[in-house]
């Protein structure tokens, strides 16, 4: 029994769970309660320090967990894939 889908859909699963972890990623860890009024003409909503590094990092990391599990429970069809192909 080999895996019901291929290299290219494996690969379309961890974008799509890294981008979905970005945005729920990104959020984390700021805080305007002691953030002044700019003067300078900048935007009030932007943080001071992003650390977009660090968040890209660990959205990798997490998107990998993610990403693994679901391939887990489709190996061992927990989540069962319809048949795309065509019929010959």
């Amino acid at each position: 029994m080999g895996m019901p889908i291929g290299p290219l859909t494996m690969l379309a699963v961890y974008v799509v769970c890294w981008w979905i972890s970005l945005f729920a990623i990104l959020p984390l860890g700021m805080n305007q309660a002691d953030q002044e009024r700019p003067t300078d003409g900048g935007q009030w909503g932007a943080p001071l320090q992003p650390n977009l590094k660090r968040k890209f990092l660990t959205t990798t990391w997490v998107s990998a967990l993610v990403w693994l599990l679901i391939m887990v429970l489709v190996y061992i069809g927990w989540m069962p894939l319809p048949e795309l192909t065509p019929p010959t």
